[in-house]
């Protein structure tokens, strides 16, 4: 009989799970402890044996998508079984999801008809001008002031009207030729965005008729119509300006705006409004090639001319999230919102610290780091102050018996936090070893989910790309991280004299639920004559 597969609870954190690659296809024979796929959770890729024999009869998952656990990973079973019943745990997803579906298109097609009602009723030559979307994240615009009043003639080019965004007031240039007949929001009003801002048309014409809102699929198709005429018009117009060259061209407001934002030199740029007037369209459709040589110019305008060639605009492009990426993202959010933090910082003198590292690297098949140092130091003090060693727990704060210290590993995804299980007990060889393997292995995605769970602190050091002071995210259930800085030759005061020192700075993140200010301060304390005196951590 078939059994279903469910997506498994790799990780006491895991929520979902994401299929990062099949080892096996429908049809294919499976045998209890053949590896069925790679689950990528929120801390690790690992492999996902069966635990029972047959065919491959269906894979709920494809190859890259996620799914929630418990849902329907695969369902093996014997070759040719019915599995129908099976799959029902989909099949009404998929079916709501095709009835949603079609409730769609028939939405789209009640859409389509009210477009086609709509532009019916709108009479020939009138134009329907909708609130235009000004910035990227604007829902409504207001009316900050009209140009233009009710029964004025416009031209293409000419200001309708002051429009105040989310982020600015900006000019509204008027595309269209006629008399504006109506003004759908008044001065000072609001409106939301593709609502009928103004509507245009020959003197006269009835627009009561005119819906209250024009749909957006108009907005974006009436310019797209226009265009080809435009640019049809425009050859005859260029030639007409380009044989007059004065110092005083005639821009509107708001193409001179634009035009000086990017940096477009407006003599070089030919007109398409009523008298060669240049208007928005022209300043935006502006190619440096299409402006034509001027003679009397000096030779270092065509070098200007030259650079504006070369200029290749960027392009925005998209990243999709990893499901680390998004843990990463949820877990650092939680802990900042929800862990009120305070950060101590202390400079530490290492020159004992580096003379006993030389000590220790000069015996045979030793080979230890100052981040070796540190989090041995780190461990021995958390013993000695328990606090820090303690989580929030809502209504209690859990003081850990043993210290797991958590080392931040930079992926290519994120961030991991493998785990050095009783860190205290560690020699420097022992811990340089376990840094060194942990971190090589998150860095290709090897690690085991249990080896990144269980953490009592956490240190991350940014010392190595010369990052000299800055402050971490409590990586919770943790309630303190600790950062370390790059080591600074510095001149410092010692008995009474200035000499150059090596100091090292650290921050202590705290949450202050658990760890208060004197506490935190404490163990600094004895953090930092741990490292400006390594013997101390003999006794």
């Amino acid at each position: 009989m078939a059994e279903v597969i469910t997506m498994p609870r790799l990780s006491d954190t895991m929520t979902e799970g994401k299929v990062a690659k099949w080892h096996k296809n429908v049809g294919d024979k499976v045998k209890e402890g053949d590896i069925l796929a790679e689950i990528e959770t929120d801390k690790a890729v690992q492999d996902f044996e069966s635990e029972i024999e047959g065919t491959l009869l269906y894979i709920g998952v494809e190859e890259g998508g996620a799914a929630a656990v418990d849902s329907v990973l695969a369902i093996i079973g014997n070759e040719g079984e019915d599995i129908s019943s099976l799959k029902g745990g989909n099949a009404p997803a998929a079916e709501g999801s095709e009835e949603k579906k079609s409730e769609e298109e028939a939405k789209t097609e009640n859409k389509e008809t009210i477009v086609e009602q709509t532009s019916a009723e709108v009479p020939a030559g009138v134009e329907v001008i909708t609130m235009p979307r000004l910035s990227d994240t604007m829902t409504e615009g207001k009316v900050a002031k009209w140009h233009k009043n009710v029964g004025d003639t416009v031209k293409e080019g000419d200001l309708l009207a002051e429009i105040e965004t989310d982020k600015a007031v900006q000019d509204f240039e008027s595309e269209f030729n006629g008399v504006l007949l109506k003004q759908g929001v008044e001065e000072n009003g609001a409106a939301p965005v593709d609502s009928v801002l103004a509507i245009i048309g020959p003197e006269g014409t009835d627009v009561s008729g005119v819906g209250a809102a024009k749909p957006a699929t108009q907005t974006s198709e009436k310019p797209a119509e226009q265009k080809p005429e435009a640019k049809s018009e425009e050859k005859p117009e260029t030639e007409a300006v380009s044989s007059s060259s004065t110092d005083r061209v005639a821009i509107s407001p708001l193409a001179k705006k634009i035009a000086q934002e990017k940096g477009v030199d407006i003599h070089g740029v030919q007109g398409s409004g009523e008298n060669g007037r240049i208007v928005k369209k022209d300043i935006e459709n502006y190619q440096p090639s299409q402006a034509k040589p001027n003679t009397s110019a000096p030779a270092a305008s065509s070098a200007a001319a030259q650079v504006a060639l070369s200029f290749v605009q960027g392009e925005d492009t998209e990243t999709p999230n990893s499901q680390v990426r998004n843990i990463i993202a949820k877990r650092l959010a939680e802990s900042k919102f929800s862990a009120p933090h305070y950060y101590l910082m202390v400079e530490i003198n290492m020159d004992k610290a580096i003379e006993a590292r030389k000590e220790i690297n000069s015996l045979p098949d030793t080979k230890i780091s100052f981040n070796d140092m540190i989090i041995k130091a780190t461990a021995v003090a958390l013993r000695k102050h328990p606090q820090v060693n303690s989580s929030w727990a809502g209504d209690k704060i859990i003081h850990r018996g043993n210290i797991n210290v958590g080392v931040a590993v930079a992926i290519p995804d994120g961030l991991v936090v493998p785990v050095l299980k009783n860190t205290d007990q560690m020699n420097y060889t022992q811990i340089s070893a376990a840094v060194k393997d942990m971190a090589s292995r998150a860095k290709s995605k090897g690690l085991k989910a249990n080896e990144m769970e269980g953490s009592t602190f956490s240190i991350s050091n940014l010392g190595m790309f010369g990052i000299e002071t800055f402050t971490s995210i409590i990586n919770q259930p943790n309630s303190a991280i600790l950062s370390v800085g790059a080591i600074i030759e510095k001149p410092i005061v010692k008995n009474g004299e200035i000499v150059v020192g090596n100091i090292m700075k650290l921050s202590l993140a705290c949450d202050h639920r658990v760890v208060d200010g004197a506490t935190g301060a404490q163990f600094l304390q004895t953090l930092k004559t741990y490292l400006e005196s390594p013997l101390t951590l003999l006794l």
